[in-house]
C-alpha cells in the first residue's frame, strides 16, 4: 500500500519547497563522481514532480542552484549548467503532457546565455498550463533577494512614488522574486542537514520544516508522500492557541 493512499487530499499543503541535498555524498557512496549524483538527482526531480501532479499539488519550488554554488570548482559549475540545459530540454514534453507550468526565481542574469534561452523557452511553452507550478530557484539566495527588494523600495522612496510609512509586509512581499506565488506551507530538506541555507527566509516564516537523512537521489514518490503525511499531522496555529484553532473550525 502506497503512502499516497493515506494522504488527505482535502488538506494538502498549497506550496512545498525543497532543498535538494546529498547528490555528491550519494555519488561518493556509490564510488562515482559527483556529476553522477547530479544526474541521478534529475531523476528524483522528475519523480517528485510526477508525484506532485498526481495528488494535485499547486506549487513546488526546488532549490536548484544557489548564488553560493557559483564558488564551486569551475568544472562542476559548467557540468551543472550543461545538465540543467539538457534536463530542461528533455523534460519539457513531459511537463506539457502533465500540464505543469514552469517558473524560475533568482538572479537569472548570472546564468549562461544558453541556459537562460533554454529556460525561457520552456517557461514560454508551459505558461498556459494549469496544473502544478514548478518553480526553479536558480542563482538564488534569500539575502540577495531581500537586498534587491530593499533597493527597489529605496529607489521608489527617493522618487517620491512611495512613502516609508506605506511600506508594509505585503509591499515587501510584492517586491520579492516570489510575488504572486503563495508562501510555502512545507519545507523539505534531504541529506541530513538541518539548516535553511539562505533559501526563502522571508517566505518560510510559518512553514513546517521536514528534515530527512535520505540523500536527494534516493528521494522519490514515497518519500514525498511521507513528508506530506508529516505535515498533515502538524497543528498550524500561526501564533494562536490550540483552543482558538478548534473554535474557529
Amino acid at each position: 500500500m502506497s503512502l499516497k493512499d493515506k494522504i488527505d487530499l482535502s488538506s494538502l499543503p498549497q506550496h512545498i519547497a525543497v532543498i535538494m541535498d546529498g547528490n555528491g555524498r550519494w555519488a561518493k557512496a556509490q564510488g562515482k563522481d559527483r556529476s553522477f549524483g547530479h544526474q541521478e538527482g534529475v531523476v528524483s526531480v522528475r519523480k517528485v514532480v510526477e508525484a506532485a501532479t498526481a495528488i494535485g499539488l499547486k506549487y513546488l519550488t526546488i532549490y536548484t542552484f544557489s548564488t553560493e554554488n557559483w564558488s564551486r570548482p569551475l568544472e562542476e559549475v559548467r557540468a551543472l549548467m550543461d545538465l540543467l540545459v539538457s534536463a530542461i530540454y528533455k523534460e519539457t514534453p513531459d511537463l506539457m503532457k502533465n500540464n505543469v507550468r514552469l517558473m524560475a526565481i533568482g538572479n537569472l542574469s548570472q546564468l549562461p546565455e544558453k541556459t537562460r534561452v533554454t529556460l525561457q523557452d520552456c517557461i514560454d511553452q508551459t505558461s498556459a498550463n494549469t496544473g502544478t507550478t514548478l518553480v526553479l530557484a536558480l542563482s538564488y539566495s534569500s539575502r540577495w533577494e531581500l537586498t534587491d527588494a530593499i533597493r527597489q523600495l529605496a529607489e521608489k522612496v527617493n522618487e517620491n512614488s512611495l512613502h516609508p510609512e506605506d511600506i508594509t509586509e505585503l509591499v515587501v512581499s510584492n517586491h520579492l522574486t516570489t510575488r504572486n506565488i503563495p508562501d510555502p506551507d512545507l519545507l523539505i530538506r534531504t541529506g541530513g542537514e538541518k539548516r535553511l541555507s539562505n533559501f526563502l527566509l522571508w517566505q518560510l516564516s510559518y512553514a513546517e520544516l521536514y528534515f530527512t537523512d535520505v540523500y536527494w537521489p534516493d528521494f522519490r514518490e514515497e518519500e514525498l508522500y511521507g513528508a506530506i503525511l508529516y505535515y498533515q499531522q502538524r497543528e498550524r496555529r500561526f501564533g494562536k492557541t490550540s483552543e482558538q484553532i478548534i473554535y474557529k473550525q
